[in-house]
């Protein structure tokens, strides 16, 4: 099997929206878990529980967020994983508010685009890995 792409779950990356989409996305895949379970996770949360912006995924309480998972059964790290992507969102709010292409426009380059992602709790070199090869085809 190859790399998974926004395509192959239905999200065009091409906006705003698609590429908060693509990171939540990204950071699951980021995580030693099977693909098929990550890809059920996205489902889960941005499609069947419409937590598809860091306004809408924000506002779930940690709680809400470890069913969530488990309903997708990506339970290896259904804890960890639900108190990252609520401190993703709280950061993303409060340093670039809530827009990733505030992120990106703070940025000198690509590389301090990807240190800063790092920057995130839960968002590593794989996360960034993922997330850049569908994010660099819009902003660079």
């Amino acid at each position: 099997m190859g790399e998974i792409t926004a395509k192959d779950l239905g999200i065009d990356p091409g906006d705003e929206g698609g590429l908060f989409k693509w990171l939540l996305a990204s950071f699951l895949f980021g995580k030693r878990i099977q693909r098929e379970i990550a890809a059920e996770a996205y489902r889960v949360i941005a499609e069947r529980h419409r937590c598809d912006t860091p306004q809408a995924l924000g506002r779930c309480s940690h709680r809400q967020l470890v069913r969530m998972l488990g309903e997708a059964r990506y339970v290896r790290y259904d804890e960890s994983t639900a108190a990252r992507l609520l401190a993703l969102c709280a950061r993303l709010q409060a340093d670039y508010g809530g827009r990733l292409g505030n992120l990106r426009a703070a940025s000198t380059d690509r590389a301090d685009c990807e240190k800063r992602l790092q920057a995130f709790e839960g968002i590593g070199p794989k996360t960034v890995e993922i997330f850049m090869r569908e994010a660099a085809r819009v902003w660079y």
